[in-house]
């Protein structure tokens, strides 16, 4: 069982509630999130209380008889949860959000493609959309049920947000958090003034059947000092990282190496935000350890690894400024200020599916002069000589991408000289 799986109804939405907060995906006033429990009563979010300080006590428990205790009312928006897990008996949570970029399609009526990326396609799948019903009312809880008794999970409310469902809260709150993010994409891939590519069938299935490491025999005796410390920082910057939003929780792999023939990977299917050194899996000599299962980019890293011996970690990861420029045709160009001339160097781009068809030509891409390449339609692939170098670059090269959307609002790009660069060059990488 995981961890929430001992948690009562009452703290986990207290603390998904928290997260969906503090990263600005709601408001004081907006959003609910709901359990049902085995025994069919539902645990929801009270009306009108401040979602910013939500507190255990204050869920309230709605039985199926209708009534409920709590030191609150539940939210008005009851009747739509009650009319989904009506409609969907295998659901099993509901989070109801006002997230910015949902709301945006929301009011120009349209529903965000999660076919841009091939990790949102599997949490997501296709998105819904429900007609709008006046908020509280029966009626708005039967359109939302209508889509999704079509099978949808992701649903946009006409002039309204979104609502996701899911069979536990942390599978709502994944499909939630990815569907905004497969939103804000969207939305800077079009301020960019470029049509956002889609992922085609038989690219969803080659990432579906990628081959990943073989497993290989248990680790044959504990692991040293070295490699503890290694993952501590490790799955510090992932955190880090999260917390930064270069991340989402279901998508991002990072690695660093340990040794020659070893390094440890982030798991697969692991919340990126909740990140601990024990869920990071050791992988030697192109083999990872039994019974773990490390994250699918995972041969990629080792053909990295195994071509570089400077390259002492990996970061694959989609933070959306940096993703908008992936998914559409548009150059990353890094001659704007001299820090992301000198800390990116010139970024080199790669098709969707070369990760998975061919690692080892990926991994023939990246040079010194080229520490990253934007992968397709999946954010970027960035190298360093150690975990702190690559976070970096990852963190230069969001900041660069937001400054180049930005800019297109403040009008044409002015890029510095050549001969700018050229001095830069010469005084940062003398030959």
């Amino acid at each position: 069982m995981t961890a929430a799986g001992y948690l009562h109804p009452r703290d986990e939405i207290e603390q998904t509630m928290r997260r969906i907060y503090r990263y600005r995906m709601t408001t004081t006033s907006g959003g609910n999130l709901s359990i049902r429990d085995g025994a069919g009563d539902i645990w929801i979010t009270p009306a009108s209380l401040d979602k910013g300080a939500l507190r255990r006590d204050d869920v309230v428990r709605v039985r199926p008889d209708g009534s409920h205790d709590g030191a609150s009312r539940p939210s008005s928006e009851l009747p739509l949860h009650q009319a989904v897990y009506r409609e969907r008996p295998d659901l099993g949570a509901i989070v109801h959000a006002h997230p910015v970029a949902l709301v945006a399609f929301s009011i120009v009526h349209e529903v965000p493609d999660p076919r841009l990326f091939h990790q949102a396609w599997n949490v997501c799948g296709e998105g819904g959309f429900a007609p709008y019903r006046l908020p509280g009312s029966d009626a708005l809880g039967e359109s939302v049920a209508g889509a999704f008794a079509a099978g949808r999970n992701c649903v946009i409310l006409e002039n309204h947000g979104v609502v996701v469902g899911g069979r536990d809260l942390a599978e709502a709150f994944r499909r939630f958090e990815t569907f905004e993010f497969v939103g804000k994409t969207a939305i800077k891939s079009r301020l960019l003034g470029r049509e956002a590519m889609h992922l085609t069938t038989d690219d969803l299935a080659a990432a579906r059947d990628r081959v990943g490491v073989p497993l290989g025999p248990a680790r044959a005796g504990p692991p040293s000092n070295e490699e503890r410390e290694l993952r501590h920082v490790l799955s510090d910057f992932v955190r880090r990282g999260y917390r930064q939003r270069l991340f989402i929780s279901t998508h991002g792999t990072f690695s660093a190496r340990v040794d020659e023939r070893s390094f440890v990977i982030t798991r697969h299917h692991t919340d990126r935000g909740a990140l601990e050194p024990s869920d990071l899996v050791l992988v030697t000599d192109g083999h990872a350890e039994e019974g773990q299962a490390p994250s699918h980019a995972s041969r990629l890293h080792a053909a990295i690894y195994a071509r570089h011996g400077q390259v002492g970690a990996i970061v694959n990861a989609a933070p959306v400024n940096v993703t908008a420029f992936s998914v559409t045709a548009e150059e990353l160009d890094t001659r704007t200020i001299p820090e992301s001339r000198v800390v990116l160097r010139s970024p080199g781009r790669a098709p969707f599916r070369l990760q998975f068809e061919d690692p080892e030509a990926l991994a023939g891409l990246l040079t010194p002069e080229r520490p990253i390449v934007v992968l397709e339609n999946d954010g970027a692939l960035v190298v360093g000589a150690d975990v702190l170098q690559a976070f970096d670059r990852l963190e230069v090269l969001e900041s660069t991408a937001e400054a180049l959307i930005n800019a297109r609002a403040l009008g044409a790009l002015a890029p510095m000289p050549d001969a700018a660069i050229a001095e830069l060059e010469a005084f940062f990488f003398p030959t």
